[in-house]
């Protein structure tokens, strides 16, 4: 009996824009855990250093449809399409995609709850025995 596929993950090539418009090739590795499913973990890594954050997959999926004039997110992080090779952080929208519909198919938009029962249960009796 085979297993089914809890993780999905994409390598992304993107450029780093510099305040003085100078461009760095970095790649961008985006991984999904359908244990955590909530979130999208990024691993950008470019010649001298790397660094990881944590995003919410509803965040992506979202910026993967908004556009310059009404990106998605409010806070530090907004995601956006946009056709200028000009912005901050730039990568082909194709390959976060795949990704986010691999996520899509190891855990439906809707169904995170779900997934996270038996997360939040173990939890909950980790706490109670302390």
């Amino acid at each position: 009996m085979s297993e089914r596929a809890s993780t999905a993950s994409e390598v992304v090539p993107m450029h780093l824009v510099l305040p003085d418009a100078s461009v760095l090739p970095i790649s961008a590795e985006l991984s999904f855990d359908a244990a955590d499913p909530y979130t999208v973990r990024i691993v950008f890594t470019g010649t001298h250093s790397t660094s990881t954050w944590l995003i919410g997959r509803e965040l992506l999926a979202h910026g993967l449809l908004a556009d310059t004039g009404s990106p998605a997110g409010t806070g530090d992080v907004r995601i956006w399409r946009d056709e200028d090779p000009s912005y901050l952080l730039a990568g082909p929208a194709e390959p976060f995609v795949r990704f986010v519909d691999a996520t899509v198919a190891l855990v439906p938009f809707g169904q995170e709850s779900d997934q996270m029962e038996d997360e939040i249960s173990r939890l909950i009796v980790t706490l109670l025995d302390a």
